[in-house]
Parts: structure tokens; C-alpha cells; sequence
């Protein structure tokens, strides 16, 4: 386990979130984070960061300088060789005690503090909602 800014990450992940950032791959996770289950699609946090730019790219000035910023973050991003400190999740669903999923519809991205994730496994969770491939 790696210490970051005084608090403890699980260096495995933390390999998984570097990895992906570095190689821009993707990975089916289910997270733990204080007793929230959050599950959908880890990416890199280049994807992430363009995913989002695109959001505001057709706005007024202000919305289109957010979408360049963004967008330089995310190639930034990639070329980062330090300590990972966020993972970034797309398609993401947050399970709270025995209730539907929020959002439960909708590609939802997602972004966490790896020190703040309690524990993890490899694959999603699916629900009704949600179409298997």
C-alpha cells in the first residue's frame, strides 16, 4: 500500500489506474466507498477528461474554453509519470443499501479519491436496466 497525502491506497489499484492512464485501456470495476457500491467501466484519465470536454464544446465562449482546458487536462494527463491520486469511471451506477442504482439511466462518468476507496473486485454489476454484451 502506497501513503498519499497521509492516507493509505491499495497499491494494486493504484497500478490498475496508472496502467490505464499511461496505455489508455479500459477495465470493468466495482468499487467500495463508504459503504456506496459504485460499478461501471475504469478509463483513462485522458478519456475521462476528453469524455467531458465534450460536454461543453458546442456551448457559448465560456463553455468552449472549459472544453480546450479540459482537453489539454486529459493529454496532460497521460504524460503524468507521478503517484495516481483519481480514478475515473464511464457507464457508472452508485448503489446505495438495497436501492435502484443512481443515476439508473444515462452514461454517467465518474471520478474518485483512490485513498478513499475501501475495496474493489474486477467486473460490473448489472441490473434489469442494463443490456449484457
Amino acid at each position: 500500500m502506497s501513503m498519499g497525502s497521509g492516507t493509505m491506497k491499495d497499491s494494486i489499484l493504484e497500478f490498475f489506474v496508472q496502467s490505464a492512464n499511461k496505455h489508455d485501456f479500459s477495465l470493468d470495476i466495482t468499487l467500495n466507498v463508504k459503504g456506496a457500491v459504485i460499478t461501471g467501466t475504469m478509463i483513462s484519465a485522458k478519456e475521462y477528461f476528453n469524455a467531458l470536454s465534450e460536454t461543453f464544446e458546442d456551448g457559448n465562449d465560456l463553455s468552449q474554453m472549459l472544453s480546450e482546458q479540459l482537453g489539454q487536462a486529459g493529454e496532460e494527463a497521460q504524460t503524468y509519470k507521478s503517484e495516481a491520486y483519481f480514478i475515473h469511471m464511464k457507464d457508472t451506477k452508485v448503489y446505495c443499501g438495497d436501492s435502484k442504482p443512481t443515476p439508473s439511466k444515462g452514461k454517467i462518468l465518474w471520478r474518485g479519491k483512490l485513498s478513499e476507496i475501501d475495496g474493489f473486485f474486477l467486473g460490473r454489476i448489472f441490473d434489469s436496466s442494463d443490456k449484457e454484451t
